[in-house]
């Protein structure tokens, strides 16, 4: 039985029993999380003029973020009545009606290292061309979606598990197709996702490595949903040089407790082996898999348990924390746990204005284990966060620039210890004093003050980020210092034409 079947075989029939009945809603395509539009609502969310449409769950639905702006444009007075009634006009434009799309757009990317992680930098500076050709179509409750963009850069990329070897490279940002109804959705294809609070990558999964092929189903209502998803992994071969087969599956209830208090419970597993199939146990949404780990028949997995909270709190100040176990020792001389969270705060400044803080933390260990083939991670890349042994504070101010532009000034202190995701795990017996729950060997510390800006006018669409790097032991080098710009830029023109379906 292939790897998908069985999740696919049900969501077939589940398809199969829903689509006779008269839908009671139109698909929609989603919001990307590249989108310029985006970082506009979370500004909106942020200040608490917007509801969020899918707390602590990213990418969300066009037709959901015109739901939410439309109920705020009812109430919307001051600052961001205008912003918000121009991004309800913009996105319901392109609204729940059967229709077609095709775009394009071209311009160039600039950076001052390759991988995008400015905090991490890494690779050659460069400028490169960069094209994207995006198509759609909206039919009763089905949407297909595709955007291949021609991306000469990532050759350059160390993050880039593709072929390096081609004059021109492409990649999918978004390929997907999938069937949407009041209380079910239906996914099978690739984009970006993101579990967690905005800002940061989120721990379990995130939108850092490339997006990768994954059945997944969305089920319930506001005050009850059910994320599932299941991907195969890239192969990898053991020391004796025998093809290992690696999976991975996420899956995430989420439950509003009041119109104020949202709690999310998630788990996140990777299994491997030579010749393994994609275990019925461990892509079951409906069960506990550390359970199913700990009490099931045959090989067992790597898995990862978190726990999310939103809360907005007296007036419009909002709350958010996520906390992930990967492993909890209770033995004498065991390695230290492994764990990872992120609490967050953010609210209104002002009349337009949105202030947001983060701190997150991740263990020296985190997303690793005694198997390396069970790491959380694809290529080498993280499935969620990329990096451990590090913990992080940022602060930021979103600034409306209209009602088509956002700029974010930012302040960060990063604290990187040693311990990196792909290194090898410490070997069996390794005393616990001897590999430190945080911080192993010499901590390099990045200040950084840097401003974001995104939009899109006319044609014109800017994704920019910039700003001064004060490295204080880089490389996690003692005593050694330095100074430097981090810098990346995209900015392309583009045309769009859009038409009925009959």
């Amino acid at each position: 039985m292939r790897p998908f079947s069985g999740f696919v075989l049900a969501a077939g029939v589940l398809l199969g029993v829903l689509a006779p009945a008269r839908a009671a809603a139109q698909a929609s395509p989603y919001l990307p999380l590249d989108d310029p539009r985006l970082p506009l609502i979370e500004h909106l969310i942020a200040r608490g003029d917007v509801a969020d449409p899918s707390p602590l769950v990213r990418p969300f639905r066009r037709a959901d973020a015109a739901r939410v702006l439309a109920a705020a444009d009812t109430v919307a007075e001051g600052g961001s009545a205008e912003l918000i009634r121009a991004l309800r006009a913009d996105l319901e434009a392109s609204g729940p009606i059967q229709f077609w799309r095709v775009a394009g757009r071209a311009g160039a990317q600039a950076y001052s290292h390759v991988r995008r992680d400015v905090l991490h930098p890494l690779g050659p500076d460069g400028i490169r061309p960069y094209a994207e050709f995006t198509g759609e179509a909206v039919f009763g409750n089905f949407i297909v979606a595709t955007r291949p963009a021609a991306e000469p850069r990532i050759a350059d990329d160390p993050e880039w598990p593709g072929r390096r070897d081609l004059e021109l490279i492409w990649r999918f940002p978004e390929a997907y197709l999938g069937a949407q109804f009041k209380h079910v959705t239906l996914f099978y294809g690739q984009m970006e996702r993101n579990w967690g609070p905005a800002g940061l990558p989120g721990i379990g999964v995130s939108d850092y490595a490339y997006p990768q092929a994954e059945a997944a189903i969305e089920l319930g209502t506001e005050t009850f949903r059910l994320h599932a998803l299941a991907r195969t992994l890239e192969d990898e071969t053991d020391d004796a040089g025998g093809r290992i087969h690696r999976y991975f599956f996420a899956h995430r209830i989420g439950v509003r407790v009041t119109q104020r208090l949202h709690l999310g419970l998630w788990e996140t597993t990777v299994i491997a082996g030579q010749d393994r199939e994609f275990d019925a146990r461990y892509r079951n949404p409906l069960t506990l898999v550390l359970l199913a780990n700990q009490y099931g028949l045959g090989l067992d997995g790597n898995v990862m348990v978190g726990l999310d909270a939103r809360w907005r709190v007296a007036g419009r100040t909002l709350l958010e924390a996520q906390v992930a176990l990967d492993d909890f020792q209770y033995r004498e001389n065991a390695y230290p746990n492994r764990y990872a969270f992120t609490v967050g705060a953010s609210g209104p400044l002002g009349r337009r204005l949105a202030w947001r803080t983060l701190y997150t933390q991740a263990s020296s260990l985190a997303f690793r284990t005694l198997d390396p083939l069970e790491n959380f991670t694809t290529g080498g890349v993280g499935l969620g966060r990329n990096f451990a042994d590090l913990d992080q504070l940022t602060a930021t101010v979103s600034v409306p620039g209209g009602t088509r532009w956002l700029f974010k000034p930012e302040l960060t202190l990063l604290r990187q210890g040693e311990g990196r995701i792909g290194n090898p795990f410490p070997p069996p017996g390794t005393p616990s004093d001897r590999t430190p729950t945080l911080f192993i060997g010499t901590v390099e510390r990045t200040w950084r003050a840097a401003l974001g800006v995104s939009g899109r006018q006319g044609p014109l669409e800017v994704h920019a980020n910039a700003g001064f790097h004060h490295v204080v032991n880089a490389g996690n080098q003692r005593g050694r210092t330095v100074d430097r710009f981090e810098g990346r830029l995209q900015a392309t023109l583009g045309l769009s034409h859009r038409g009925a379906l009959r």
